[in-house]
C-alpha cells in the first residue's frame, strides 16, 4: 500500500485533516519505531522510548507557545468533555486549598461548548454560575461576544474559584478576539480556557491563563488525548486538599486518573497513555516548528480566513453569515444560504470538486468550513472560488 495521497481539501470540524507528511511518518512508526523492531503503539508507556516521546512533545510545545517556567504541561486521556468535569473538580479544590474557602466558578457562555462545560459543573454540584450567556445579547442566538463594559460589573470585586471560557466555539463559529482584561488583570481570578479548536493557530500569552485545555483532534492530532497547560501554583493548591475535606463540603472528588497533581507527578503516565496518539501530536508540533512556528502559522491562517470570508461577504445577498464580524472565528467559518432548497446541491457540487466536510453541525444546520492549520491556502482558495461560482449560478 502506498503512503502517498492526493492532498485533500477537507473542511471537517474534527476529527480533522492532518498534514500528509505527519501521517506518513506516523504510519512508518506504527510498524517500526526508531528501528527498535516494534511499533510505537506496542511499546510500554513507561519505557525509555515512550518517556522520550512524552518529554519531546512537552519540549516542542513549550518552544511553540513560549510557555513560562510558572506553568506545567501534561497530557491526559479523553477529550474536551472529559476536561469539562476534570476542570470543575480540580479547580474548585485548588481554590479551597489556596483560600480555605469555597467560591463559585464563573462561566462565560458564548456557544454550545462553553454551555456544556457549565452544565457539567452544575451536574457535579460544583458551585457555578453564568457570568453571562451571549444569547441574551444577540436575539436569542449565539454569534456575538458582548463587550466587557456590558458584563464586567459581574466580575469586579467578586470571588470566583476560576472563570471559564471557550476560546473558539466550533459549532457556532465564534472566537474571542482577545482575552477579557477584567479577568486577566485580576490576580485573584484564574482564567481557564478551552482551546481545543484554535490551539497553535495564533500566538497567545500563556502567562495570562491559569489553565489551558485543548483536545487534540481538531487542530493538532488524533482523538483520544488532550493537552493541558497549568500554573504550578494551582497544582500545589490542589494537593493541599484532602478527599475528606471535599466530601465534608459536598464537593466532588476527582477520579484518580484525572487528578491533575497525580497525572503530573507520573509524567502523564499514571495510567496507560495512548503513546501513538501523543507521538502524532508531537509530529504536528515538529511540523509547525519547521514552518516557522505559531507566528508563521497565524499569518497563514489570517490569509485563509480573509480569502473565505471575503468570498462570502462579496455575495451577501446569497450567503448569510450569522456571526458578528467582531468575533468571527478564524478556524470555523459558518454560513447558510438565503435561498431555500439548494443546501444538498451545494454539498453535492462541492463534493464533486473534492471539497468535503462542509455540512454544518446538526444542531444549527447550514454549512461550516473548518480551516484548521493543516488546511492549505490552496484548498481555501479552491473553496472560495466555488462559493463565488455557486452564488453566481443560483442567484
Amino acid at each position: 500500500m502506498s503512503l502517498t495521497r492526493e492532498e485533500p481539501s477537507h473542511f471537517g470540524a474534527g476529527p480533522a485533516q492532518l498534514p500528509t507528511s505527519v501521517l506518513q511518518q506516523a504510519a512508518k512508526d506504527l510498524i517500526n519505531f526508531n528501528n527498535i523492531g516494534l511499533g510505537i503503539g506496542e511499546i510500554s508507556h513507561r519505557s525509555k522510548d515512550a518517556t522520550k516521546v512524552i518529554e519531546d512533545a512537552k519540549a516542542h510545545l513549550k518552544e511553540l507557545m513560549h510557555i513560562p517556567d510558572t506553568h506545567e504541561v501534561f497530557f491526559m486521556q479523553g477529550g474536551g468533555t472529559t476536561g469539562f468535569s476534570s476542570i470543575a473538580s480540580n479547580l474548585i479544590a485548588a481554590y479551597l486549598g489556596k483560600t480555605g474557602e469555597v467560591a463559585p466558578a464563573g462561566y462565560l457562555v458564548t456557544g454550545s461548548w462553553s454551555k456544556k462545560s457549565f452544565d457539567e459543573a452544575q451536574r457535579l454540584y460544583v458551585p457555578s454560575e453564568k457570568i453571562f450567556d451571549a444569547k441574551t445579547f444577540y436575539h436569542g442566538k449565539y454569534g456575538y461576544i458582548p463587550p466587557e463594559s456590558q458584563w464586567e460589573d459581574k466580575v469586579k470585586g467578586k470571588k470566583f474559584s476560576y472563570v471559564y471560557l471557550c476560546e473558539n466555539e466550533t459549532v457556532h463559529g465564534v472566537e474571542w478576539p482577545r482575552m477579557p482584561k477584567c479577568i486577566t488583570d485580576d490576580p485573584n481570578i484564574e482564567l481557564v480556557a478551552d482551546l481545543s479548536s484554535d490551539v497553535l493557530s495564533r500566538e497567545i500569552d500563556v502567562s495570562q491563563y491559569g489553565l489551558i485545555m485543548a483536545g487534540a483532534q481538531k487542530n493538532i492530532g488524533l482523538a483520544g488525548l488532550t493537552l493541558y497547560i497549568i500554573k504550578k501554583e494551582i497544582l500545589d493548591n490542589i494537593s493541599k486538599v484532602s478527599d475528606e475535606q471535599l466530601h465534608k463540603l459536598g464537593l466532588p472528588i476527582t477520579p484518580i486518573a484525572f487528578h491533575y497533581p497525580t497525572v503530573v507527578k507520573n509524567n502523564s503516565a499514571y495510567n496507560t497513555i495512548p503513546i501513538f496518539t501523543l507521538h502524532v501530536m508531537d509530529l504536528v508540533f515538529q511540523h509547525l516548528l519547521s514552518k516557522g512556528g505559531v507566528q508563521a502559522q497565524q499569518a497563514e491562517n489570517e490569509k485563509k480566513a480573509k480569502i473565505l470570508y471575503g468570498a462570502l461577504d462579496e455575495f451577501s445577498d446569497f450567503y448569510n453569515l450569522p456571526v458578528d464580524p467582531s468575533c468571527r472565528s478564524s478556524m470555523n467559518v459558518v454560513f447558510t444560504l438565503k435561498k431555500e432548497g439548494l443546501d444538498d446541491k451545494f454539498l453535492q457540487e462541492a463534493a464533486a470538486l473534492k471539497l468535503t466536510g462542509l455540512k454544518g453541525h446538526r444542531s444549527v444546520g447550514g454549512f461550516r468550513a473548518s480551516i484548521y492549520n493543516a488546511v492549505s491556502v490552496e484548498s481555501v482558495e479552491k473553496l472560495a472560488s466555488f462559493v463565488k461560482s455557486f452564488a453566481q449560478q443560483h442567484s
